[in-house]
């Protein structure tokens, strides 16, 4: 009976032991962080840059550009209307402070083991949707196999790696992944935007609608005009109002968004009064249309703000799926007929940097020769790479600013020589097939075209002649989703932490994909290897290191002509508004500004 009893015992103690050592390797958290820092601690009250006294109210009205036929963001049919994304709330939500952090918002707390492979998430109880019913683990179930098998095609590329949701309880669910190591799956799953699904079991998620959908966020649809403006009421009982993630944002009572035809229709909204809040970015505009007597007499407030954040790439980029840019010489040549410096002058007023990198203004940009760990990662790949990756510093062509840059067109017709392409009457022509050079280019922006067709004038130098045509932003959509196009303007916004993302982005698989943001159609082994590393980076210096590789590799490639960044937010506003002490380090953080309501009064007289 002793020995039993011991036997028993000792037992127990194992088992204890087992228990003692899963729960080790499992953390459960408040957030979650691609390296598992967090500035913000479990009992924090709110954001740094957040006002919680800040008050509620107030009607804001914005400009939105060409129209919209859809209040579903989630399907790849329709243009949906913009902030159709406010009226969910995410498992969880980001900080605006730091590179790439997420905190509770559904959930209370997260769970995940130490190799990620797999996510728990603890919902909070008092979730609800706006009609009042709980919202549940089922929900979340619901949205993420939704988005996957009849959501845009994006989703079913960013959520690849998710193998499948699975309900532990009413207000409990775990996610199972494909794989391990991989930081951010955890993160990727707690930005999913949480549909209901009671409301689509009467209603068809995978069609277009303008019947206001049911949401659990901070606002609720109030009024839609089709095609012409649609307004969010903030929800008085919202039920996140009070978490720390939630104080002090979302304080306008009522927003709505009045489309106009461009940015310059837009402009004039805006000293009028039929617009509140500006965001201007023709330079142009910002040098010469800003004298106007409401601001003159401080009724408008004219602002440059510093942008301290991660940069977008702004550039044309050309279709690849076209055999005329498969040529990694053709693109270049055309790169090289770009004035950028003669633009800036005569155009912008020099109010712009040159885009050098597609993480611009970030330590993940590739500098100099690669060194330390991203020299290591590319002598790994060095048979796979041409030689002067290793020996030449990447630099795009420069010229003197007079228009007339002859050095850069010779470079570029011996570039077009090389392969294969030749000046027949004034015109390149392909010397074997007899194919003359001709380039499109599309736009949904009249304000856009000016530096098309400067460029154009350019371009015919070279022989080629450039098309260029402004079309609304239904069809726009519709032939880049669709890749239908030649050549296009992109602005290519990046993470500070970048992960998943990257596959829609440039992977081999993403270029077939309709839908995917792979638009240039690039098809590169050693890519998609880089972008694996990418998402494995076990540290932040191994995730700035191959984040430095992959853009030294799409920069060499030339599949894009980078135009122009600027390093401020140009604001422009009627001086209604009051906003916290402090602004996010990444963001410009309208979200937390307010109506204040002395100021407001003030404007009437």
């Amino acid at each position: 009976m002793i020995k039993k009893i011991a036997k028993s015992a000792a037992a127990i103690l194992c088992l204890s032991a087992i228990t003692m050592i899963s729960q080790a390797e499992v953390t459960s958290s408040h957030g979650i962080s691609v390296f598992g820092d967090l500035k913000y601690t479990a009992d924090f009250k709110h954001f740094d840059y957040a006002n919680p006294n800040a008050p509620k109210g107030g009607t804001v009205h914005l400009s939105a550009l060409g129209g919209f036929d859809s209040l579903n963001p989630f399907i790849l049919k329709g243009v949906s209307a913009s902030g159709a994304g406010s009226i969910y709330d995410s498992l969880t939500t980001g900080s605006d402070d730091e590179p790439f952090s997420e905190y509770g918002l559904i959930a209370e707390t997260i769970e995940v083991p130490d190799d990620k492979s797999w996510a728990i998430f603890n919902m909070r109880k008092q979730a609800l949707w706006h009609d009042g019913k709980p919202l549940t683990a089922e929900d979340v179930a619901w949205t993420f196999n939704a988005l996957k098998t009849k959501g845009h095609p994006f989703y079913r590329s960013y959520y690849s790696s998710v193998e499948k949701a699975e309900i532990l309880g009413p207000h409990k669910i775990k996610f199972h992944f494909s794989e391990t190591g991989n930081a951010e799956l955890p993160m990727i799953i707690g930005q999913m935007e949480i549909l209901p699904r009671h409301y689509y079991q009467e209603h068809d998620f995978d069609k277009t609608t303008l019947e206001p959908p049911l949401g659990s966020g901070p606002y609720r649809i109030k009024e839609v005009d089709a095609g012409r403006s649609i307004s969010y009421e903030l929800v008085e009982n919202y039920w996140a109002k009070d978490l720390p993630v939630r104080k002090g944002s979302n304080n306008f009572g009522v927003i709505q968004y009045d489309y106009y035809r461009d940015l310059t229709v837009a402009l004039e909204a805006l000293k009028a009064g039929d617009v509140d809040f500006r965001q201007e970015y023709i330079s142009r505009n910002w040098k010469t249309a800003y004298d106007f007597p409401a601001l003159r007499r401080g009724k408008v407030i004219k602002e440059d703000l510093l942008d301290g954040s991660i940069q977008p790439m702004q550039a044309f980029m050309f279709n690849l799926r076209k055999a005329k840019y498969a040529d990694r010489r053709v693109r270049e040549a055309i790169g090289l007929a770009f004035d950028f410096e003669w633009l800036n002058k005569n155009l912008f007023f020099d109010a712009y940097k040159r885009n050098s990198s597609f993480f611009q203004n970030s330590e993940l940009a590739s500098r100099g020769l690669p060194a330390d760990g991203e020299l290591a990662l590319l002598n790994e790949l060095r048979d796979q790479l041409p030689d002067e990756i290793f020996t030449k510093e990447f630099k795009l062509p420069t010229t003197d600013g007079r228009g007339n840059p002859r050095a850069n067109y010779r470079k570029a017709l011996g570039l077009l020589k090389q392969a294969g392409w030749l000046i027949q009457d004034g015109k390149l022509t392909n010397a074997e097939s007899g194919e003359v050079f001709e380039m499109e280019f599309i736009t949904r922006q009249p304000s856009v075209e000016k530096l098309a067709l400067t460029y154009k004038k350019s371009l015919e130098r070279l022989g080629i002649s450039l098309k260029v045509r402004v079309i609304d932003t239904a069809q726009y959509q519709q032939l880049v989703e669709s890749f239908e196009f030649d050549t296009i303007t992109m602005v290519l916004a990046q993470s500070l932490s970048p992960g998943n993302e990257q596959h829609s982005f440039w992977s081999s698989a993403a270029a077939d994909e309709q839908g995917s943001r792979n638009y240039a159609g690039i098809k590169n082994l050693v890519v998609d290897k880089i972008i694996d590393r990418i998402v494995k980076a076990k540290s932040r210096q191994q995730q700035i290191d191959t984040t430095r590789a992959l853009d030294r590799i799409l920069l060499y490639n030339h599949y894009v002509i980078p135009q122009y960044f600027g390093d401020s937010y140009r604001v422009a506003y009627w001086n209604k508004f009051s906003r916290p002490a402090i602004r996010p380090k990444h963001s410009l953080g309208f979200d937390y500004w307010w109506v204040d309501p002395v100021k407001a009064a003030a404007l009437k007289n």
